[in-house]
């Protein structure tokens, strides 16, 4: 494996449920198997899903978890397109991880990965009568995959050999190609088609007409005419042969994201940002019918032609997908006329050559086909209540998280999903530890606040709907604290645990080079491993990915002990995560510069002492300020003198935390000097005799250095703190 991978690793773990049967984000394609009735989804939650989609709802009693049948999980980002292939045995995918991946489509895993582009693939096109797939995306790049070369890939013969189409400079969005590739065609934010034959990899030409992205595009088998779909709010019928536009149908509102056309190449039905789907005769350009409006903007339509009926699917941005009937009795006509009636209160699209434009005039030209409703002055209601065809199959999602708050103790998250409930989650332990229903998030955030200041050593990623911890080189050591700060009840109180470490141990506990080195080491180790590492969820997934986002591995809790992936993790594994990992060496401490100044007679502050005695240390971040009184009470004001000679007294200066601070999790021995300190008659009921300062304020000896700092000293510098001694 290449060394290039030690250069900058991130690791990603996705804290989800162990089975998730329904998408939790927007669905972006559908693919459907005529032959097995199954319906293919693909998600922004990374995950394609297969139903049985052969029967309306009417046979389910509304029990979708009969529809779902599996999912397919290998991708790391969102899932942009889909294809079925070879009469339905294979489909490929296209995901925003950069990957394009061959699954078997019965059996529902992933057989190859292809990683030849290098940013977000984001549209796929299938040329059926030649087996041949086309992918492309942001890299601005398509290539041409013959699917029997990809099905046949295996571990020993994983070279595959790709044409390349040239000339695109702009992010493709949609992608199309003829059933026999004699013509491809790419849209992009380039605002332009173009037009390549993928047989020859020749260039065909280009086509200029829309005025912002195209975002789906549509060959006829024959290769004769393109339609496209844009962000402009127009959809484009063009002449292959010609290079010209030979219609401009103007329907919607808003932008077109999505087109589908009978198999006959007759009617076409398109849809978009308004959530309205418009059918057109494609005989007749100026004979249009709106068939029906959705609830979301709607990114993917889908018809099929089946045993005489015809079906539409429909998903976008909305986790549910549909499935509407279409008949000529459910749609409303809508006026539509050659360029040459409209009349002055429409406004036309430009044209082309032909002269035919299609026009929507104002809200009172559409036709309400309930005969019980006819007052247009009411049109805006009776419009919704009359499109809202209802849908004879949906398949319904799962809330997606869309916003979090990480709490102070830098372990505990609070999340808020779309159906606005509130979760906490607890990041060590990987899995969900309260529910509190539809409440303000702000409300539970406040229940579980606590006035402590922890580094940040993760950050949290939402894209999937689900939530994401990301762990970087860069601070996922920050973070120490105290077996009392968490919650370990079973370790001497003062006991410095790593919250980054653990972590990391608890992720690949079931490496086996960690196994291994754990029986290697002495039985304190063992004591460290069996009592501190957390058991997390097995299906818990981890993802291994270069800073740009490119994942280079997915596994998962339960199979990073397995041999070929563990030799795998050998390779890939970055340094930082083993050296803590199978070196068992300890992060290192952050240490923070204070001052102590006594404590002046005139206030408790040093403004009035104009040469205070300053006393300039340096500790570990976790010191204890109960520490910090014990080394004044000892060095600065005196006591005791028997009784401080006679101890091995404590000095922040010297503080070596090294010995009993890095613990995974168990509790290292305590050494016999902060042990003596501890039972020294002198520091009993300290608090009676040293009091500190810091802002004017008293400080509490149970608090930290770094909280001291961040709460009460808010600025750059030393931290100065003032003590008095209490007569």
């Amino acid at each position: 494996m290449s060394s290039s991978y030690k250069r900058k690793i991130q690791i990603s773990v996705t804290i989800r449920n162990e089975n998730e049967p329904a998408h939790r984000s927007s669905v972006n394609s559908l693919q459907y198997d005529k032959n097995t009735g199954r319906l293919f989804s693909a998600g922004s939650d990374s995950i394609i899903r297969i139903w049985n989609a052969s029967k309306d709802d009417s046979s389910y009693n509304e029990s979708q978890n009969k529809r779902y049948i599996q999912s397919m999980e290998h991708h790391c980002d969102w899932v942009n397109d889909i294809v079925l292939c070879c009469n339905g045995q294979n489909l490929i995918s296209a995901s925003s991880d950069t990957t394009i991946k061959v699954w078997n489509a019965k059996q529902g895993f992933c057989m190859s990965t292809l990683r030849t582009h290098q940013d977000y693939v984001k549209a796929l096109a299938y040329a059926k009568d030649v087996e041949i797939v086309a992918s492309a995306g942001f890299d601005q790049a398509i290539y041409l995959w013959d699917v029997g070369t990809l099905t046949k890939l295996t571990a020993t013969n994983n070279t595959v050999t790709t044409s390349s189409l040239n000339g695109n400079k702009n992010s493709i969005y949609s992608l199309a190609m003829s059933s026999n590739a004699n013509v491809i065609c790419s849209g992009s934010t380039e605002k332009i088609i173009r037009v390549w034959d993928a047989r020859c990899c020749q260039k065909i030409g280009k086509l200029k007409g829309h005025t912002d992205n195209v975002k789906s595009l549509l060959v006829s088998d024959d290769g004769s005419q393109i339609i496209s779909a844009s962000s402009d709010g127009s959809v484009k019928i063009w002449s292959v042969g010609q290079q010209r536009c030979i219609g401009t149908i103007q329907l919607h509102n808003e932008g077109v994201w999505a087109l589908a056309t009978n198999d006959n190449w007759t009617e076409l039905y398109s849809a978009g940002k308004d959530k309205m789907i418009w059918k057109t005769n494609l005989r007749d350009f100026s004979d249009s019918t709106l068939i029906l409006e959705e609830d979301n903007c709607i990114q993917k339509i889908l018809l099929i032609e089946e045993a005489g009926n015809k079906y539409l699917w429909t998903c976008g941005q909305s986790e549910n997908i549909k499935r509407f009937k279409i008949s000529n009795n459910n749609t409303t006509e809508l006026v539509v006329r050659n360029a040459s009636d409209v009349d002055e209160d429409e406004a036309p699209v430009e044209g082309s050559s032909t002269g035919i434009t299609l026009t929507m005039r104002n809200k009172n030209s559409i036709k309400n086909i309930n005969p019980s409703k006819p007052d247009n002055n009411n049109i805006d209601s009776q419009k919704k209540e009359s499109f809202h065809l209802p849908p004879d199959i949906i398949i319904y999602g799962a809330p997606s998280i869309r916003q979090h708050v990480v709490l102070n103790d830098k372990r505990h998250i609070v999340t808020k999903d779309t159906e606005n409930n509130v979760d906490v989650w607890d990041v060590l332990q990987a899995h969900k530890i309260g529910q509190h229903g539809k409440v303000l998030i702000d409300e539970v955030v406040k229940q579980y606040h606590k006035r402590v200041y922890v580094p940040s050593w993760f950050s949290v990623d939402l894209k999937l709907g689900m939530l994401q911890i990301v762990l970087d080189e860069t601070d996922v050591f920050a973070s120490w604290v105290t077996a009392r700060e968490a919650g370990l009840g079973d370790k001497a109180q003062e006991t410095k645990l790593n919250y980054g470490g653990i972590f990391l141990k608890s992720l690949f506990d079931r490496w086996a080079k960690s196994t291994m080195r754990y029986h290697e080491n002495s039985n304190e180790l063992d004591d460290v491993n069996n009592q501190t590492i957390f058991q997390l969820p097995l299906h818990t997934t981890i993802i291994l990915s270069e800073s740009s986002g490119r994942p280079i591995l997915r596994s998962c809790v339960k199979d990073v002990g397995n041999e070929t992936e563990a030799a795998i993790l050998e390779d890939l594994m970055p340094t930082w995560a083993k050296e803590v990992i199978e070196k068992q060496v300890p992060p290192k401490f952050n240490k923070i510069p204070f001052a102590l100044i006594p404590y002046s007679a005139n206030s408790n502050s040093t403004n009035n002492n104009k040469n205070p005695k300053r006393e300039r240390l340096s500790a570990t971040e976790m010191l204890q300020v109960r520490k910090i009184m014990e080394h004044v009470l000892s060095k600065l004001v005196g006591g005791n003198d028997n009784a401080v000679n006679n101890s091995n007294n404590y000095n922040p200066n010297n503080y070596n935390p090294g010995n009993n601070a890095y613990s995974i999790g168990n509790t290292y021995n305590t050494n016999s000097q902060n042990s003596k300190i501890l039972i020294n008659p002198l520091f009993s009921n300290i608090e009676n005799k040293i009091e500190l300062y810091c802002n004017e304020q008293k400080l509490d000896p149970d608090m930290d250095l770094r909280s001291v700092k961040h709460f009460i000293w808010r600025q750059s510098g030393d931290v100065v703190i003032v003590y008095r001694h209490v007569r």
